[in-house]
């Protein structure tokens, strides 16, 4: 491997370069009020005596359940820590939950990213481990350790156990839509409802579908920022905490060499990120995290470079919601390990991952042990372009996006009239209504639903059916808006509209019978109307009240940016290192 100056100096001098000496090594009174008070904690003076300091920072709370194992976890990797010659500190960090923040998580991704990144700098930290699991918890992870740059490691929580109701496997969230729909339709009782709710998520961890979380852990592991094999296991498998532990000796082994995440979040790392995202059906929601991501490496990635990959990479696993199967029988396959053996040829194996190899010699071992859920890219669920599809036209000058496996293939060219919605709650007050005037053909667009019109651009872009329609059988529709969408949902539903309508993007001038052109083998998405009439129609526009003149919802609505750059806010982009500030004595 080929190390970097500055990594091979960290590793000649030891101890003595660690960044923790700064405080811990200093002779006067700075040194005195570090040590004295972690002797205050119980710590006796060998812990601090030169060895590597490894903050272990853990999205753990009981407000977010699918990292509410995290605490084991947590110990597993201090034992790993002290096992390597290392001092483990642990923190708290902001805690993200899908299932009960509102309104909505994305919301606070940004805020996440900034107190770690803030910690990490501040503290006398040689290298950090993160524990993550649910959605928001992971990329905004990454984010502040490429803004910080310190040496580091993920590990993510692990997918919960295939839910099971009556003999069949049944997948988060995917089958909550499919659930519910069939509710509203008159198909599912309540009792069968309420059956189903008490079986579907049986043990700790986050989605077992490729949701927007496995989605995310996959990411990271393509990253090269957490070791082989941890995307997928299960949260309750004992082999998890297994390499909780063995991330924990690493992060000792990552402060002594001085490995960053510069090194290993290349945009060649990026590149495989991409690929795999695509092989495995990843969520649209990736696209926001790795455009984040990237614009916190100061590296280039745009919605084109996505979109270029997903043309050229089949869909390897079959894997709910665009296939068959969960994320045990993944990771029983082999995992992302498996996965991107059979990628190789359009991988970049020379990038450096966290074991400090290079992804080629981390794949030596890698074995696909089940071919019908991963599959060899001769055999593919769905051929290449079955990804992320990136739209651009006068609707949406800037790009959308539109996930190609979860759609009904015969919306992916479509031409209909509008129903226009200015608000989420408008269309959820008249969902119901059996006179509603919509059809199959018609394009539902609800608007205002972006990084600054909620705010924070929540995951509601799978729209509801309207009860006339399901009524009629009808199952799929084109959906426009600037929101979101959960990584376990399905549909024709077009997202991440940039500009958003609360900008004053085009969004917010369509109208109602408006018609509108959906061509996904051509990447278009237009209204049919002229130029000159947008134009008077834009001049009529005025944006909405901000949504919060005070607190952190202030601040974001101000600085956030749009989704085609990631959604980050604007001060945040780019890197600041890890040098901390002055010592006050």
């Amino acid at each position: 491997m080929n190390e970097s100056p500055e990594r091979r100096g960290a590793r000649n001098l030891g101890s003595t370069g660690l960044r923790s000496r700064a405080w811990l090594g200093d002779g006067g009174k700075n040194g005195f009020i570090a040590r004295h008070h972690l002797r205050q904690a119980g710590f006796s003076g060998r812990q601090f005596d030169g060895r590597p300091v490894i903050g272990i920072a853990n999205t753990w709370s009981e407000l977010t359940p699918c990292n509410i194992h995290l605490r084991g976890l947590a110990e597993a990797v201090r034992r790993g820590i002290q096992q390597a010659g290392g001092f483990a500190l642990e923190f708290p960090v902001l805690s993200l939950g899908e299932p009960f923040m509102r309104p909505t998580t994305m919301l606070y991704r940004n805020m996440m990213a900034m107190e770690l990144e803030e910690l990490v700098r501040a503290n006398p930290l040689d290298a950090v481990v993160v524990l993550t699991g649910c959605d928001k918890t992971t990329p905004a992870a990454l984010m502040a350790l490429a803004s910080v740059d310190l040496p580091s490691i993920v590990l993510t929580g692990g997918p919960m156990l295939n839910g099971r109701f009556r003999g069949r496997t049944v997948g988060s969230g995917t089958d909550i839509w499919r659930m519910t729909e069939g509710l509203r339709a008159g198909t599912v009782t309540q009792e069968e409802f309420t059956e189903f709710e008490s079986c579907l998520n049986r043990s700790p961890g986050h989605c077992m579908t490729m949701g927007t979380a496995s989605t995310m852990a996959s990411i990271t592991e393509a990253l090269g920022m957490q070791l082989p094999g941890a995307a997928a296991l299960p949260a309750v498998d004992s082999r998890r905490t297994v390499l909780a532990e063995d991330t924990g000796a690493r992060a000792v082994e990552l402060a002594l060499e001085g490995l960053r995440p510069s090194e290993i979040m290349t945009r060649e790392a990026l590149e495989n990120a991409l690929v795999v995202n695509a092989a495995c059906g990843g969520s649209t929601n990736a696209v926001l995290h790795l455009l984040a991501i990237a614009g916190r490496l100061g590296v280039p990635l745009s919605l084109d470079d996505i979109d270029a990959v997903s043309r050229e990479i089949p869909l390897l696993v079959d894997l709910m919601p665009s296939g068959r199967f969960l994320m045990e029988e993944f990771a029983y396959a082999g995992g992302v390990p498996a996965l991107m053996a059979e990628l190789r040829e359009r991988l970049h194996l020379n990038s450096i991952t966290v074991t400090g190899q290079t992804l080629g010699a981390d794949l030596a071992s890698a074995r696909n042990d089940d071919s019908e859920v991963i599959r060899p890219l001769e055999n593919p669920v769905q051929p290449a372009g079955s990804g992320t599809a990136v739209l651009r036209g006068n609707l949406a000058p800037d790009g959308a996006v539109l996930k190609v496996s979860a759609a009904d293939p015969d919306l992916l060219t479509h031409t209909g009239p509008a129903l226009v919605f200015d608000r989420l709650e408008d269309y959820q007050a008249v969902m119901g209504d059996l006179d509603l005037d919509v059809t199959a053909d018609t394009v539902l667009i609800v608007r205002n639903c972006g990084p600054r019109g909620y705010p924070g651009m929540p995951e509601v872009g799978n729209l509801p059916m309207p009860a006339k329609l399901l009524a009629q059988g009808v199952l799929d529709m084109v959906r426009i808006s600037d929101a979101r969408m959960s990584g376990t949902a399905f549909g024709a539903c077009v997202l991440h509209v940039a500009p958003e309508a609360a900008v004053g993007g085009p969004l917010a001038h369509v109208r109602t019978g408006d018609m509108i052109v959906l061509d996904v083998p051509n990447r278009r998405l237009e209204m049919l109307v002229d130029d000159e009439e947008l134009v008077r129609r834009a001049a009529t526009w005025t944006p909405a009240e901000p949504p919060s003149g005070r607190g952190w919802t202030r601040i974001y609505t101000e600085h956030v940016t749009q989704a085609d750059t990631g959604a980050d806010l604007d001060f945040l982009v780019g890197s600041s290192g890890s040098e901390p500030a002055k010592a006050p004595f």
